[in-house]
């Protein structure tokens, strides 16, 4: 049974925390979905990704090519990717049901701390989640680095 980590983004923005995630998901061996709400927002990402540096190249696609199921990390506004992930990573909003927190190994779920709708929406969403039994953490790098400020089991 997975968990969902929910990750307070305050000092760096999602395009800078986001490939530090994937490179810790795929160093473990996980097949990762990107979930977004806005496919123009999802192409920024998709371009942002392949922007890293060389030496922390990320192997990715955005969702509808001929290959989405050979990808080790496909971004999508559509639940349940075709590359079987073992974890979802849930951006601007995106929705996560219980069922996929306990069928994964993790669910990452960031969010904008200077948006406070973004910060409402996903206290719904911890509530929600936890609510029906799912295992979850809450994240901050409010302080400079990040550190877990809450656990519900």
């Amino acid at each position: 049974m997975g968990a969902a980590f929910f990750y307070h983004l305050t000092r760096r923005p999602l395009e800078d925390t986001l490939p530090v995630l994937l490179g810790r998901a795929r160093q473990a061996g996980w097949r990762v979905e990107v979930r977004g709400t806005d496919q123009a927002r999802m192409a920024w990402l998709d371009e942002r990704l392949w922007l890293g540096p060389d030496d922390e190249f990320l192997a990715h696609g955005l969702a509808g090519g001929a290959h989405d199921g050979d990808q080790p990390v496909l971004l999508t506004c559509a639940p349940q990717a075709a590359n079987a992930p073992h974890c979802v990573m849930a951006v601007n909003g995106a929705e996560v049901a219980p069922d996929e927190v306990a069928a994964l190994e993790r669910v990452c779920i960031l969010f904008d701390g200077h948006d406070e709708s973004a910060v409402s929406h996903a206290r719904g969403q911890w509530a929600a989640l936890t609510a029906h039994g799912c295992a979850a953490q809450y994240w901050s790098e409010e302080s400079g680095r990040w550190e877990k400020k809450a656990e519900k089991a």
